[in-house]
């Protein structure tokens, strides 16, 4: 019993398979076993391994009497047997035939053997034909088709196709070039009565051979020869007209073969079925009903190499058990007849195929039994009268093989090998192109489907092994785009939808091409074929050389051009290498691989688009679609948001949340387009929609990269446009898609903050923006046959309004944090989920701070201080809630950098609030530091403190530390200034106030980083110096003013000389702040003096103010830096020539430097007076001292006086260089005699 298409291997799911399958799998009486058996001797290799048997055991054939008479049929004839499978059933004609399609029925079965390990799939018969050709003067007609380095070969009957296309009209482009230029009178030939009789007893012989009781009732003879015609007429293999997609009779598989079902639908292609529910690329065949009329009817199926051949052939033999070995085959023959060549070599490649040691023959005459021999497989080459070399017929099949390899060049052509009975010569015609260039309309050529299925099931195959290795890629493009090639879109819809959506697949969107492979895959190729070479082959092939075939002299030259290779002669076939195969097969043929990410999502597009089209073309309810040409663009809107309200905006993103979960309702009404859920078509537009949204996803990414924001906007909404309309046909939304989706709405949130912080760009944005290629408007078109696709439209506009966009951006984050913690994803996407958190504390982060300065800018465009305005306080409400929820999403994911970032930033919010808070008097001038002010600058203070604690230490982040550093002790700095310059006194005492005022400094002090070595050390430096001139300033004040306390006096002293000290080091360092160390140094010289005025004795009084002088000729460093910066900004000025210096500002007004003039000439105004009381004092005292002057105080007191008198004959109106030149002279003349200082304060 031959085995059903349903018993055989199962549909090969293409990806997330867990286990391959390899062979076939076979269900009841039916058994898989691989044996092999391989004999060599020194002429020739053989190894046979039996893949597949529907067979059982050999069983002990029967001996028959002498005397039987086979004439006579036994009780069980013509009754199925599994021993001998159709074999028996040879009186009804059919079996003893090929099918037209028998090795595409094996192919289908051993997919993983076809393209690449073996050489040749056929019929036994045909391969024992093929290598008879030398010694027969029969006919030879076959078609031969090639898939990778696999030839399929297949009896191509020209009298039955003639037959039938008398009564069709098909193929008679065939027929009449047959009748042209073959055979003129072609006529069908009928066969002899003695042939019919000689089968007839063949298969009684058969039976009796396994019926061993012997007797059988007989059978009228009249009836006999009756059925015997009948066969002959009624049962003979017919050839069908075309490939029809007509529903086919599923149970024929499980019933007993009746070879009376028409052929039409014996060889019609079953209806394609559905995709398994775990994969992604479509099985097109349940092999359940897998092509009825393409099924593998063959008893066994046996992988043979011959030689280096390695072959896949079908076998009916029967096989019996007995004799000295487990298998033997069973022969009749005419003992009148002897054996011949054509005979021997029969039954030797038949024993060779089946693995089979022993021949045994029964020699009849007229149909009575006479005896039986045994021969052994190997001594059949040497029989008398069939004596044939074994050798020989080794070289033959190899000049076949190549001969056939060199010239079946084209995937998806149908060549026919003919040799006409009777002659030498072999010829060898592309039917393909014969049929194309036939005027005819009606060309079909019946083999383009099974061909076109084939490879098809060849790359689906191939796919599973490719997503392990890429170097299949270029193969399965090969195989997939030949497939499209031989089929009519609007006849096989499914077939050409799946082969885009599988061509898709090749194109990795996720991830760069991996380097091994690389070059192999870089190559070049062609669509047609397995090499580079071909169009140089296809002409060689014409050339008339040795090791390519070449044409028949005695043939007519019309005939050899139609020829795509002959052979001039069958004897050529038996010298050694006669044909070598020129066409050198690369099984990873050219994938185009290309680094770059926009070209592979074009790749995707175009085959995505592809097969959309086929789909859409298959669904008939065209009349009910919404009109839309696809050649006009679906426009892409932009508004200006600004007007929009966020209640508007909240309704409008709604949607968003909409589209996320899974949906309930299981969908049972046909689509918008009249797609009923569950059919191919709605399988396949899921898969092509969800690849779409994948490279739109992908060109939207890499557009976001190279910071082109209105591309990546236009591509991330046309991804949710397919995303949109897959929601519209799926019924339920798998956690995959869940999270891409999710991927989806975090990158339309970038780019949406990004164009809103690009605001500049906002142009060319628009312009990238509203472009659109033809191929997106096709895509559109084919997604609103579906879905409106405006359920994402708010989320993908370009707007013109920052807060707007940021509003989006925000409501995008958010439906992707919503789906990643729903149900379906909660215990998926970790990563995920971080990614998103870290996200949305990033857009709070940057709505808070929008906000923040929205509320600055407020306070800075107020002419008149007044209250703070409900809307100011609007947006500190605003900036503080989007601060604290952003802290929540990065303390959720234990992000500490990023949550320090978010308290500082929230420390300046409550800076702002205070700066807003501060109090304005009647006249407009700065009033008393307010309580209010004081709250929110300790508010401020508390934030930082805690994105200290945040942080922990500077080496977790040392920028941000930093920066947290510097705005903590900003803050204490600016607190105690405010205190100290805008003193609370109605509120509090001074004394409290100084305390504060110390406190806060030194605070501010403290975070003063004086030793790290950054940008910000200069800044650091000034404010200590500040801090402690401040501190000395105030101390000196109530130094001043206190009185009584003579403790307390003496601490104040003490502390202000400690300070002032500590600022002038401080200032002498900066080397750019003359004026700040000029200033401090004038007003530690003051407070020298006042330290004087409180002293009676003179010797005191002349120690304080040589003290006092000593601090006063420290002033040299502060007028040399300002002399400096007065030459710098002269030599500019004479650099730009006298018309810029008209233009240039007034000197009063600051140079190019930044020396502040007007602040200059004041501390002038205070030095001069200071300096001339110091000298005039000191040359007092010591004119009126009474102790006698040593030589040293008269040199001392000549100094004061010339100096003294220098200053009082100085130029008051002169150039402000020439005094400050002046006044270095002056200082440099007190030094030495006061002692170098330069090392004391530098």
């Amino acid at each position: 019993m031959s085995a059903s298409a349903g018993d055989r291997e199962p549909a090969i799911p293409l990806e997330n398979a867990k286990e391959e399958i390899c062979g076939p799998t076979c269900i009841g009486e039916n058994s898989k076993h691989d044996s092999a058996v391989c004999s060599c001797n020194t002429e020739i290799k053989s190894c046979a391994v039996v893949k597949y048997s529907a067979a059982p055991p050999p069983t002990s054939y029967a001996l028959l009497q002498e005397k039987t008479d086979l004439k006579l049929p036994p009780a069980n004839w013509l009754r199925e047997n599994p021993q001998l499978g159709t074999a028996g059933t040879t009186i009804l004609g059919s079996s003893s035939k090929s099918k037209p399609f028998s090795s595409f029925g094996m192919a289908y079965d051993f997919i993983d053997c076809i393209g690449d390990d073996v050489d040749v799939v056929s019929d036994s018969e045909n391969i024992k034909k093929l290598l008879k050709i030398p010694y027969s003067k029969s006919h030879v007609s076959m078609a031969v088709h090639r898939v990778g380095r696999t030839l399929l070969l297949d009896e191509l009957d020209i009298q039955e196709l003639f037959m039938r296309s008398s009564q069709t009209g098909d193929w008679t482009w065939l027929k009449e070039f047959y009748q042209r230029l073959i055979d003129q009178k072609w006529q069908r030939k009928k066969k002899s009565k003695e042939h019919w009789y000689q089968k007839a007893i063949l298969s009684k012989f058969l039976y009796y051979s396994i019926n061993g009781d012997g007797a059988a009732e007989p059978v009228p003879d009249n009836l006999n020869e009756g059925e015997e015609e009948n066969g002959a007429e009624q049962f003979s293999s017919s050839w069908p007209t075309t490939f029809t997609s007509t529903p086919s009779d599923a149970e024929e598989s499980d019933a007993p073969k009746q070879e009376s079902v028409s052929v039409d639908s014996k060889f019609a292609l079953g209806q394609v079925t559905s995709v398994p529910k775990e994969q992604n690329l479509p099985t097109l065949f349940n092999e359940g009903e897998n092509s009825q009329g393409l099924r593998n009817d063959f008893v066994r199926n046996i992988m043979w190499t011959f030689e280096d051949i390695h072959m896949l052939v079908g076998s009916n033999m029967p096989i019996f058990g007995g004799g000295r070995y487990p298998a033997v085959s069973l022969r009749l023959r005419d003992n009148n007849k002897p054996i011949n060549i054509l005979t021997g070599i029969d039954y030797w490649l038949d024993n060779l195929m089946c693995n089979v040691p022993e021949l045994v023959m029964c020699f009849h005459v007229n149909g009575i039994v006479q005896k039986y021999e045994m021969i052994k497989t190997e001594d059949i080459p040497h029989l008398e009268n069939s004596t044939f070399s074994t050798r020989v017929v080794k070289d033959i099949a190899q000049n076949i093989l190549s001969f056939l390899k060199s010239n079946c060049t084209k995937e998806g052509h149908t060549y026919w090998l003919f040799k006409a009975s009777g002659s030498d010569i072999v010829k060898l015609y592309d039917l393909t192109t014969l049929c194309e260039e036939a005027e005819e309309e009606k060309c079909q050529n019946p083999f383009t489907l099974p061909v076109a299925v084939l490879l098809y099931k060849v790359a689906s195959n191939l796919m599973l092994k490719g997503r392990q290795n890429r170097k299949h890629y270029g193969t399965i493009r090969t195989l997939l785009l030949n497939c499209v090639k031989l089929l009519d879109q609007e006849r096989h819809p499914q077939i050409i939808a799946s082969a885009h959506y599988m061509l898709s697949e090749l194109f990795q969107l996720d991830e760069p091409p991996e380097e091994d492979g690389g070059e192999s895959l870089r190559a070049g190729g062609s669509e047609d074929s397995y090499s580079d070479e071909d169009r140089e082959e296809d002409e060689e092939l014409t050339e008339d050389s040795d090791e390519n075939s070449s044409y028949s002299n005695c043939s007519t030259s019309q005939d050899d051009s139609k020829a795509v290779a002959v052979i001039r002669s069958v004897g050529e076939l038996s010298v050694p290498e006669k044909y070598k195969s020129t066409h050198q097969i690369r099984p990873s043929c050219a994938f185009p691989v290309s680094q770059d990410k926009e070209e592979r999502c074009r790749h995707v597009l175009c085959y995505v688009l592809k097969g959309l089209k086929a789909v859409d073309g298959s669904i008939k309810k065209e009349s009910d679609l919404p009109a839309a040409d696809p050649n006009t663009p679906i426009p892409l809107k932009y508004e200006d948001r600004s007007a929009i309200g966020a209640c508007s905006a909240e309704k409008g993103l709604s949607l968003l949340l909409e589209r996320a979960g899974p949906l309930q309702a299981d969908q049972k009404h046909p689509t918008r387009s009249g797609m009923i859920p569950g059919s191919w078509q709605h399988r396949m537009k899921l898969q092509l929609f969800l690849k779409a949204s994948k490279a739109y996803y992908v060109l939207s990414d890499a557009a976001t990269n190279l910071l082109k924001y209105g591309r990546a906007l236009r591509y991330i909404k046309l991804s949710l446009q397919c995303y949109d309309a897959y929601c519209s046909v799926s019924d339920t939304l798998h956690p995959q898609v869940l999270q891409f989706h999710s991927q989806c709405l975090s990158l339309c949130g970038d780019i949406q903050l990004m164009l809103a912080q690009n605001a500049s760009n906002r142009a060319a944005y628009l312009e990238e923006y509203s472009y659109q290629t033809k191929e997106d408007q096709e895509i559109l078109h084919s997604l609103h046959r579906e879905s409106s696709c405006q359920a994402f439209n708010m989320a993908t506009d370009l707007a013109m309004d920052p807060e707007y966009q940021l509003f989006v951006s925000s409501k995008c984050y958010e439906a992707a944090y919503e789906l990643l913690v729903s149900e379906a994803l909660k215990d998926r996407a970790s990563d995920q989920l971080a990614q998103v958190l870290k996200r949305l504390g990033n857009i709070r982060n940057e709505m808070g701070v929008y906000y923040m300065n929205q509320a600055a800018a407020m306070q800075t465009e107020k002419e008149v201080k007044k209250s703070v305005s409900v809307a100011e306080q609007e947006m500190w409400k605003k900036s503080f809630a989007f601060f604290e929820k952003g802290m929540k999403d990065f303390e959720a994911i234990r992000d500490s950098t990023n949550t320090a970032l978010l308290l500082c930033n929230t420390g300046r919010l409550m800076r702002i609030c205070a700066q807003a808070h501060c109090a304005i008097s009647a006249d407009q001038n700065r009033g008393e530091f307010s309580p209010e002010e004081a709250l929110y600058y300790n508010k401020a203070i508390d934030y930082y403190l805690r994105a200290m604690k945040s942080l922990a230490s500077r080496e977790n982040h040392p920028a941000v530390w930093d920066s947290v550093n510097w705005e903590l002790s900003t803050t204490y700095f600016t607190l105690a200034t405010l205190l100290q310059d805008y003193a609370p006194l109605s509120r509090k005492a001074q004394e409290q106030i100084e305390r504060e005022v110390t406190e806060a400094m030194m605070k501010s002090l403290k975070y003063c980083d004086l030793q790290t070595e950054s940008a910000r050390q200069p800044l650091y430096q000034y404010r200590a110096a500040t801090i402690h001139h401040r501190l000395a300033s105030m101390y000196h004040s109530c130094f001043r003013n206190q009185v009584g306390d003579e403790h307390l006096r003496k601490q104040h002293r003490s502390l202000a000389e400690l300070h002032y000290s500590k600022a002038v080091c401080l200032f002498l360092s900066l080397k750019d702040a003359p004026c700040e160390l000029l200033r401090t140094l004038l007003e530690r010289v003051a407070f020298a003096e006042f330290t004087m005025a409180g002293q009676s004795s003179s010797a005191a009084k002349l120690k304080s103010l040589t003290g006092a002088l000593e601090i006063m000729t420290e002033t040299r460093h502060a007028f040399q830096l300002i002399h400096k910066e007065l030459l710098e900004e002269q030599t500019e000025l004479s650099e730009k020539g006298p018309a810029e210096s008209a233009e240039s500002p007034d000197v009063a007004s600051g140079p190019t430097s930044g020396l502040n003039l007007e602040e200059v000439m004041k501390l002038i105004g205070v030095f001069e007076p200071s300096f001339s009381f110091l000298l005039l004092q000191l040359v007092k005292l010591m004119t009126t001292m009474k102790r006698k002057p040593s030589n040293k105080d008269e040199e001392l007191l000549k100094t004061y006086k010339n100096v003294y008198s220098k200053l009082l004959r100085a130029e008051k109106n002169a150039p402000l260089l020439s005094r400050v030149r002046l006044y270095i002279e002056l200082l440099q003349q007190l030094t030495p005699q006061t002692g170098d200082d330069t090392g004391t304060h530098s």
